[in-house]
């Protein structure tokens, strides 16, 4: 959705393809290595695709190692979504996912690890995401750059863990 400043009005708003992913790492990154690309839905192609990696890479390092790959995503997610998002004249474009990918892996590293668990963390996560109460949406709305299509997400991520925690200590989820 385009916005009335000049460097969003200048740029052109373009359909990214495949072929246009590959020609910079910020595109391959803010559009989650192609599964931003994916419709209908681009967001929950993205969280599932952050799932998989989380399953075969992330879920087997230290704490402290992932802790360190959360804020460097978040860090670079705010650089590469700023610069592909002014590139593509839409400063929140739909497919940039790595807003989903940080967040979620959040979401997945203080959940417990089954896939009982897992899998009611990506459905609280894809419905905050989604239908955004506040202050997601106060978010969503008034931070149209990098760091505001990160925060948005980590925000949803922070009610997704909320519900989590509840479900945990009631002893519906283990």
């Amino acid at each position: 959705m385009p916005t009335s400043t000049p460097e969003a009005a200048a740029a052109p708003t373009l359909e990214p393809s495949f072929g246009w992913l590959w020609h910079a790492p910020a595109r391959v990154v803010a559009f989650g290595f192609g599964s931003g690309l994916l419709r209908p839905a681009p967001g929950t192609w993205g969280t599932l695709a952050a799932w998989v990696l989380w399953v075969l890479i992330l879920s087997r390092l230290s704490d402290t190692a992932i802790a360190a790959v959360l804020v460097l995503a978040f860090a670079y997610g705010c650089w590469c979504c700023h610069r592909v998002g002014k590139e593509l004249g839409s400063p929140d474009h739909s497919g940039m996912v790595w807003d989903e990918f940080t967040a979620f892996w959040l979401v997945l590293w203080l959940t417990p690890g089954n896939w009982e668990a897992q899998l009611t963390a990506f459905i609280l996560f894809r419905a905050f995401d989604i239908v955004k109460p506040a202050p997601i949406s106060f978010f969503d709305r008034h931070f149209k750059n990098g760091f505001g299509v990160m925060w948005d997400d980590i925000i949803a991520a922070a009610y997704a863990l909320l519900v989590m925690a509840i479900l945990v200590r009631l002893e519906l989820l283990l």
